[in-house]
């Protein structure tokens, strides 16, 4: 009986590598490899312009053209810094200051308007709420620079310009948003459960804060980091409602550092530090609230 224990090993043995064989093969197949290979290359090709960036910050003016663009010349990063911060009374500390506050609350602003109307659009049912739906759904396709000329002058008329308003307050419409948050609204949050929080005696604003809100938080973080980075990067806007250079967000004010002719001076190391520092912000938010995105991806993937 030993013997023939000790004879049924090997055959076990060898029918327990047959599958990890299998498995390796498909792992390293031609099809797995090209399919690495490619993602390889398009992660290259999107993490090159920042990596020119982050190393074109260690490099004076005359290294910037001078020397390889993706690699390292004399270090002359501190330099930057020193001189990206001090410049013209440190108003580089502001711009960075105001476009915080452009995005941060511009994005809150956002993100409770349109998970609002998304709730309202998701879960009742009154006249025009198809109206209003495709109506949300035009907006979102026209460009927002077309809008930024019309939102100058309804600014002029109430002599908002030249105010954090003048930037805040169309910020605080986001039609994509709003489309967002009826979707993610409508796969969320059960009509049974709103049934229940009524049945129970609760009125619609606190069926709306205690019981659909907490269910929408993925999608809130989510149309959050979608209108932080927006405002962040809006460059258009800020130039036509703005002329007051304290007022400027980073992305703007960069811009005129690029562009004076007055100043009579090569900025474009400093330009070049201060946009990888403007970057930092919104790769710190992502790592942050990431999870939440995930969350609501797969949240999403599940009910589809």
């Amino acid at each position: 009986m030993a013997d023939a224990s000790l004879a049924q090993k090997p055959q076990a043995s060898r029918h327990t590598q047959r599958p990890r064989e299998a498995i390796g093969a498909r792992a390293f197949s031609p099809r797995m490899i090209a399919a690495y290979v490619f993602l390889v290359v398009v992660t290259a090709y999107f993490l090159t312009p920042l990596y020119w960036l982050a190393i074109s910050t260690t490099k004076d003016n005359t290294d910037l053209f001078s020397s390889f663009g993706l690699w390292f010349a004399h270090f002359n990063l501190i330099q930057n810094l020193s001189d990206t911060f001090t410049f013209e009374n440190g108003i580089y500390l502001r711009w960075i200051l105001n476009t915080v506050i452009y995005a941060v609350v511009g994005g809150l602003l956002a993100t409770v308007v349109s998970v609002m109307a998304g709730y309202a659009l998701a879960k009742y049912r009154f006249p025009g709420r198809n109206l209003i739906s495709a109506l949300v759904l035009g907006a979102v396709l026209v460009p927002v620079t077309t809008l930024a000329l019309p939102t100058y002058l309804l600014m002029s008329k109430v002599n908002m310009t030249d105010t954090y308003w003048a930037v805040l307050l169309p910020s605080m419409l986001n039609p994509i948003g709003v489309f967002l948050a009826t979707i993610y609204a409508r796969a969320s949050v059960p009509d049974d459960l709103m049934d229940a929080a009524r049945t129970d005696g609760a009125g619609e604003l606190r069926v709306f804060l205690q019981v659909a809100a907490p269910l929408l938080v993925p999608g809130m973080v989510t149309i959050f980091l979608f209108q932080f980075v927006a405002i962040w990067n809006n460059f258009f806007l800020p130039l036509v409602v703005l002329s007051d250079a304290n007022l400027y967000p980073v992305n703007l004010g960069l811009a005129t550092w690029n562009f004076d002719p007055a100043s009579h001076q090569l900025l474009f190391n400093l330009i070049v530090t201060g946009s990888f520092l403007a970057v930092l912000p919104l790769i710190v938010m992502f790592l942050f609230l990431q999870r939440y995105w995930r969350a609501g991806l797969a949240f999403g993937s599940l009910t589809g």
